[in-house]
């Protein structure tokens, strides 16, 4: 990477960071403070409350994504975390469960996550994309994990009023960060690897192997959800820990999952058993639901359950966007990863709107667990007859600026050459995008024909 591009990626990593921290830090903790509101004591409506953000997002991030290829990508962006900043002023001054909701609802109106992706797309060249990209996923996961060891502390210190005025605060600080350190793209074009094509929106949404994974990252996050609406309140209830004392849970189960995870993605990913570990994973994660549902008389069952569920979860949090890039066409990957993230945004409000329902009527979290059982019994089922994915990797060249040649025969030659499974030009974007063999793919022949266009 040149300067620029890791400027740009290093930047637009912690705005994603700064971003997700807003959502993750309350996670562990909303469902204790929310109940000291006046209308907390009822479980169905804290549910929408910590629903609202998701369910927003799901419907706004597409459209927001799009919006920035006609206005600039960065206006989009200081606009979401605006919206972010105001709806987390509003959640800290919320004297009552209504008006939190409408708070989380204008956090989540804050939908930036696509045109981060574009503008990173803008500012970093075809061969050094998925390196950005993956910084990216990284500060996702690394915040992920931090938040759910340092929020019951700062619960205790600042309360959860105190948690929103520091998320707002860092939206702030986040404009401030685009306008200083994030570079300016020279030149903003549409990428199909990156943002969501609504005329490709249909050949996606029919793809059967996607479906299978859409289904996936849904009851995924909506279980996950689901969880921790009720499991706060397990820990002071069953396991006798007050808030401040949670991470005494967290800290080790996540780093015992993440441990576990390692092995088992580089064991799918070089040996090509990514379907195998895959689908163990799904079913590990469905033996912690069902002991969740059916055997919690302690805190160390409580322990125990949720290290069967972190190691499933960051197996699976892993290997779902590599399973997307390896089965989406190669000029859909944008489409088909637009498509993932908002069926991911409706699992995470629609399992924290039906976890709060079926605790407030039921009075007991079973049910909540229960029902996180049937949705990943039912992917279970759904993956099972998925196609164990090619050992294939994305690579994008760029086409010559002036090149007026003939895409569809150039297209044609890339796709011939030994070790491409797929190969497409797309003119428009100059760029020509391949899957090729993980090992052993002719590389210096498809630079040799890339050249030629220069």
């Amino acid at each position: 990477m040149n300067p620029i591009e890791l400027r740009a990626s290093l930047g637009l990593a912690g705005l994603y960071a700064l971003r997700m921290l807003g959502m993750f830090l309350i996670l562990p903790v909303f469902a204790v403070y929310a109940a000291h509101l006046p209308g907390g004591d009822n479980h169905a409506l804290v549910g929408w409350a910590f629903g609202a953000f998701s369910l927003v997002q799901a419907l706004l991030q597409l459209p927001f994504g799009m919006w920035s290829d006609h206005i600039g990508r960065k206006r989009v962006i200081y606009f979401g975390l605006v919206l972010f900043a105001l709806g987390s002023l509003i959640c800290a001054a919320a004297d009552s469960i209504g008006w939190l909701i409408v708070g989380r609802a204008v956090q989540g109106a804050g939908a930036i996550s696509a045109a981060i992706t574009a503008l990173l797309a803008d500012l970093t060249r075809e061969e050094n994309r998925t390196k950005a990209m993956a910084m990216i996923g990284g500060s996702i996961a690394v915040t992920f994990a931090v938040s759910l060891v340092i929020a019951p502390k700062l619960a205790e210190w600042i309360g959860l009023p105190g948690i929103f005025l520091l998320t707002g605060l860092l939206a702030v600080a986040a404009v401030i960060g685009v306008w200083r350190v994030i570079p300016d793209p020279v030149v903003s074009r549409f990428h199909s690897d990156a943002e969501t094509d609504t005329r490709r929106l249909p050949m996606v949404l029919r793809h059967k192997q996607l479906q299978r994974l859409n289904y996936g990252v849904f009851a995924l996050h909506a279980a996950q959800m689901a969880m921790f609406t009720v499991m706060p309140l397990l820990l002071r209830q069953i396991g006798g820990l007050e808030v401040a004392h949670h991470w005494w849970v967290y800290l080790p189960v996540v780093l015992f999952g993440f441990v576990l995870m390692v092995p088992a993605v580089i064991v799918g990913e070089k040996r090509h058993l990514l379907k195998q570990v895959f689908l163990a994973a799904i079913g590990l994660m469905l033996v912690a639901q069902l002991g969740m549902t059916l055997w919690l008389p302690s805190l160390a069952s409580i322990v125990v359950w949720l290290a069967v569920y972190f190691t499933a979860f960051n197996v699976l949090e892993a290997t779902q966007p590599s399973l997307i890039s390896k089965i989406a066409p190669a000029e859909a990957k944008g489409t088909a990863m637009g498509v993932y993230g908002t069926c991911q945004a409706v699992g995470m409000g629609a399992g924290s709107v039906a976890a709060g329902w079926l605790y407030q009527h039921f009075q007991s979290p079973a049910p909540v667990f229960a029902l996180c059982a049937v949705l990943i019994g039912i992917w279970l089922a759904v993956a099972w007859g998925m196609q164990p994915p090619l050992p294939v990797k994305t690579r994008m060249f760029h086409i010559g600026d002036q090149w007026a040649g003939d895409a569809a025969a150039l297209s044609v030659k890339l796709a011939a050459i030994d070790g491409v499974k797929e190969a497409v030009v797309l003119i428009d974007e100059r760029v020509a995008l391949l899957k090729v063999l993980q090992a052993g793919w002719d590389e210096a022949a498809a630079q040799q024909l890339i050249a030629e266009t220069h």
